[in-house]
C-alpha cells in the first residue's frame, strides 16, 4: 500500500457530472506527488481522504487550465492543513508566467515554502526526491510545451542464495562481502556482483496531453504503472491528431510495446458518456488495462505480484452517479 495511485479527476477539456478535471496523486512511501491540479482538485482530495499536507511535489504537465487552475486552492489548503515542509512545484519552463500568476493568486506567503522548478521541454530532466527516489521529466508533443513525469525508485541489490552456496559462502564471510564488496574464500576472490542480482526499483509514469511521440516510450519503458491519456477512441483518430491527443488504441499499443506492466487510461472527452468502449478498444492490445474513474485507487504492482488487475480497487462515489 506504500505505492498507490489515487485518481482525483479523469475529464479532458470539460468536466462532466462525474468526471472532475485532471488530478493524479501518487502515494510514494512517505511522500506524495500530485501530477496536475485542475479545478476542483482540493474538493476531490477531501472525497478521497487525502491530506494536502502529505504532498511533497506538484508536477504540472503543461499550462492548460484543465490541468492547473486548481493549484491555488491546493496550496491554500496546505496552509489550512499546516504543511510544515517545503513543497516543490515542477513545470515546463515555458509556463513560467502562468505558474507565477497562479502562485500569486494562492498568496500563501511564508505559511508554506514553495520551491519552483521550471524544467526545459527540449530535453529530459531529473529531480531527486528526499526519499532517494527520482522524478524524471520527459518532453511530449502537444499544442503547448508539455512534460510527462516518471517516479523511479533506486534499483536494489539482493544476494543470490544459490550463488552463495555455489561459492561456499556462509556466515561471517557473507557480512564481509556485503561491507567491502569482495571476500576471499578457499583462496578464491568473490565479488559482490557475482553473487547478487539487481531488483529494479518500482516506478510509475503519468503521460498527459500528447500525440504519439518518442517521449511516451521513454516514460513508460518497463514501468510498473503507466497512467496515460486516452482522450479519444480510434474512430476519432483525426481529432486526436488535430488536437494533440491519443486514442485508447494508440495508448494501449504504445504502453504494450514499451513494456508497461499495468496501464491506466484517463483524460476522457465529454463526447463519450460510456467508458466501456475504451476498455473494449484497449484490451486487445494490452493485458492489464484499468479504465480510471474519479476516486479510484490503483496499487502500483510489486515485482512479486504479476496478476493482471489484482490491485485495482474501484472507488465508492460519495455523490450519486448520473451518466456512468
Amino acid at each position: 500500500m506504500d505505492r498507490e495511485l489515487i485518481v482525483l479527476g479523469t475529464a479532458s477539456q470539460a468536466p462532466t457530472r462525474e468526471r472532475n478535471h485532471n488530478g493524479y496523486l501518487l502515494r510514494w512511501g512517505s511522500d506524495a506527488v500530485l501530477v496536475d491540479a485542475g479545478e476542483g482538485t482540493q474538493r476531490q482530495m477531501v472525497y478521497a481522504g487525502v491530506k494536502s499536507s502529505s504532498i511533497s511535489h506538484i508536477c504540472l504537465t503543461h499550462r492548460h487550465g484543465d490541468h492547473t487552475l486548481g493549484l491555488p486552492g491546493v496550496l491554500q489548503r496546505m496552509v489550512l492543513d499546516q504543511r510544515r515542509d517545503p513543497v516543490t512545484v515542477i513545470y515546463p519552463d515555458e509556463a513560467e508566467r502562468h505558474v507565477a500568476a497562479l502562485l500569486s493568486v494562492a498568496d500563501v506567503g511564508d505559511a508554506v515554502e514553495v520551491i519552483r522548478r521550471p524544467l526545459p521541454t527540449s530535453e529530459s530532466s531529473r529531480v531527486p526526491m528526499a526519499t532517494g527516489s527520482t522524478i524524471v521529466a520527459v518532453p511530449l508533443d502537444h499544442r503547448v510545451p508539455t512534460l510527462g513525469y516518471r517516479i523511479q525508485d533506486e534499483d536494489q541489490q539482493r544476494l543470490d542464495a544459490d550463488g552463495l552456496r555455489a561459492r561456499g559462502l556462509s556466515g561471517p564471510p557473507v557480512g564481509e562481502l556485503v561491507r567491502t564488496g569482495q571476500v576471499t574464500v578457499n583462496g578464491e576472490r568473490v565479488h559482490l556482483r557475482e553473487v547478487s542480482v539487481t531488483r529494479p526499483g518500482r516506478s510509475a509514469a503519468v503521460v498527459m496531453d500528447t500525440k504519439l511521440c518518442p517521449g511516451i516510450a521513454e516514460l513508460v519503458a518497463d514501468v510498473d504503472l503507466a497512467v496515460v491519456e486516452a482522450t479519444y477512441l480510434q474512430q476519432d483518430e483525426e481529432l486526436a491528431e488535430a488536437y494533440g491527443h491519443l486514442t485508447a488504441e494508440q495508448a494501449a499499443r504504445a504502453a504494450a510495446t514499451a513494456g508497461a506492466r499495468r496501464l491506466v487510461l484517463t483524460h476522457f472527452s465529454q463526447r463519450y458518456p460510456d467508458l466501456r468502449c475504451f476498455a473494449d478498444e484497449a484490451a486487445p492490445h494490452h493485458p492489464d488495462v484499468v479504465i480510471a474513474r474519479d476516486l479510484d485507487r490503483v496499487l502500483v504492482p510489486t515485482r512479486a505480484d504479476r496478476q493482471p488487475g489484482a490491485d485495482h480497487e474501484p472507488a465508492q462515489p460519495l455523490v450519486p452517479s448520473v451518466d456512468r
